[in-house]
């Protein structure tokens, strides 16, 4: 019993910080957004399975980024209060994490979709 209880502690806890970042970081809200928006694009164009699975780990992957440079900043404020050089090279490289993961989805996105996309609006506009 002990075991259950302190799982569903565990999930209320994670809930909690999903919660943080949806209303504290404006970048969630883009990242809210553009998930959207692909999982729209990928359900229009009927992507293959493989190409589902590759969506979801790369959109797994911006957020699990988001959430950590989010968690990195929170902690870097704690410890640092102050401005100090260092601090700022933790953000910035934090930040940068995201950089790259969004940088890498765009690249997946634009593979995965470009050739579907161009045979849909072929058909669309009989070019």
């Amino acid at each position: 019993m002990k075991f259950l209880k302190s799982r569903i502690e565990s999930f209320h806890f994670a809930i909690k910080g999903l919660q943080h970042v949806i209303k504290t970081q404006k970048n969630a809200h883009i990242h809210l957004i553009a998930s959207f928006l692909v999982i729209m694009l990928a359900v229009w164009l009927e992507i293959s399975l493989n190409h589902w699975i590759t969506l979801f780990l790369v959109i797994g992957l911006v957020w699990i980024s988001e959430f950590l440079n989010t968690a990195l900043e929170v902690i870097v404020n704690l410890a640092s209060p102050d401005r100090h050089p260092l601090a700022k090279v933790g953000k910035d490289v934090g930040a940068a994490s995201v950089l790259i993961a969004a940088i890498l989805a765009v690249i997946i996105g634009i593979l995965i979709f470009l050739p579907p996309l161009l045979t849909k609006l072929n058909m669309i506009f009989k070019i």
